[in-house]
């Protein structure tokens, strides 16, 4: 009997996650994708990550500036993370029609009406596969009051309700 090769596509699918746009300025070009992978490493100094395939248009652009936003979408902005999950077909600046991007401090845009927005410099790339884990410093923040946020499971966009959980924050 010849083992089965492991798959944790599937099984990664049950994991819900909130829904990401990390966005790039290189050489006067913007790019950006939607993601789940982001996570917070620390808080002094701030610091997050965020995993990229190496095959993505986001990658060398976000390698080479040195700089990434990484803009939390709240709920209803579903259609903004179609644009940059590539489902549409829309690549490259035509992806930043929708919403109003500007930069904080590093130059990376940021969306205004996100839940909120990270500006990063990067410190740090590894290299794991078919993927880059880079890290960054965060050096600007922008938010705005709080809502739900957008969040992905199972293929699909979805909310959390804090005030259905009886928690608000």
């Amino acid at each position: 009997m010849r083992p089965r090769p492991v798959n944790v596509t599937t099984p990664m699918r049950h994991l819900a996650g909130g829904i990401t746009i990390i966005a790039t300025e290189h050489e006067g070009r913007r790019t950006g994708l939607a993601a789940t992978a982001v996570c917070s490493v620390s808080a002094d100094p701030p610091t997050v990550l965020i995993c990229i395939n190496a095959g993505a248009s986001a990658h060398e652009p976000i390698r080479e500036s040195g700089r990434f936003s990484v803009n939390l979408l709240a709920s209803g902005q579903d259609d903004i993370a179609r644009r940059f999950s590539g489902e549409m077909g829309i690549k490259g600046e035509e992806r930043f029609t929708v919403g109003t991007w500007a930069p904080l401090v590093t130059g990376a845009p940021v969306l205004e009406s996100a839940l909120a927005g990270l500006d990063c410099r990067v410190t740090e790339m590894v290299r794991m596969a078919t993927h880059s884990v880079f890290f960054g410093a965060v050096v600007g923040v922008a938010s705005r009051a709080a809502a739900a946020p957008l969040i992905y499971a199972h293929g699909t966009y979805g909310t959390f309700s804090p005030e259905d959980a009886g928690l608000w924050w």
